[in-house]
């Protein structure tokens, strides 16, 4: 059924007015003039094709008319509070749902967000892996991405663009195989020997022993620390880091700007 479309700010007026019996204190509530109140009332009697308000020596009151509605009227705008109300509990200030890909969220983010727990002790993280999440169609208050910019949406780098090539600890085990990922950069027209689906794939192939891969040096740097891998080349610059990014309404909450700021200051 097709909804009618309701002269919704008329009604809000209508409401002040009629608790106040005042067009002035109604305008003093609504931040607006008297004359726009009026303008307001007079534009929704049209609208209507009834009366509202009649003047009287006693000052202004409501018609029958007027009051007809009123309660029902009163009610439908506590149920919309009630629902932008539920409309916002999916952004609660302690949940956070956060996208990354796997071998980001592995080896730098969860290891980051452990120590903003810590800090913050009843916050809650949704944590989805995704190579470049989508946000149109899921519900998120922040992606990493590894990209050359955030693109269409607001960002900040989490990250240096430089990138490393590392093989196993033990070099005879790579033994000349180079392991492939798509994003990998490498620009020679030999196949790798080995094919993964992204850069964590790569990574945990490395540390397994089956060959070299090059990497985001932010990705590889705990393996390297933690000598589960060993640099054969770089770190170099490169064009891609890891990016935060959100679209606009989620940069305006302060549970976002904490986190980023937390985020940033590890790095």
């Amino acid at each position: 059924m097709k909804r009618t479309l309701l002269p919704l700010n008329a009604l809000r007026v209508f409401d002040a007015a009629a608790r106040h019996l005042s067009f002035t204190r109604a305008a003093d509530e609504l931040a607006v003039t008297p004359a726009a109140v009026g303008q307001q009332i007079r534009a929704l009697e049209d609208h209507l094709g009834t009366v509202l308000f009649r003047r009287t020596s006693k000052g202004l009151e409501l018609t029958e008319e007027g009051s007809a509605g009123l309660d029902s009227l009163r009610e439908g705008f506590l149920h919309f509070e009630e629902s932008v109300a539920s409309m916002q509990a999916g952004q609660a200030v302690d949940r956070f749902a956060i996208a990354a890909p796997r071998g980001m969220l592995e080896n730098w983010l969860a290891p980051r967000l452990a120590g903003f727990q810590a800090e913050h002790p009843k916050v809650r993280f949704q944590l989805r892996e995704r190579e470049r999440a989508d946000f149109s169609e899921a519900n998120l208050d922040v992606a990493i991405w590894l990209a050359e910019g955030p693109d269409e949406f607001p960002g900040e780098p989490m990250s240096e663009s430089a990138w490393v090539t590392v093989g196993p600890v033990d070099p005879s085990l790579a033994d000349g195989r180079r392991i492939g990922w798509p994003g990998d950069g490498r620009n020679d027209e030999a196949e790798p020997c080995i094919s993964v689906g992204s850069a964590g794939q790569a990574l945990a192939c490395v540390a397994a022993g089956m060959g070299s891969a090059r990497l985001p040096h932010a990705l590889a740097a705990q393996a390297i620390e933690a000598g589960t891998v060993a640099v054969l080349d770089g770190p170099v610059e490169g064009r891609r880091g890891y990016w935060l990014v959100a679209p606009p309404p989620q940069w305006r909450q302060k549970k976002v700007r904490a986190l980023v700021e937390y985020l940033k200051g590890t790095l």
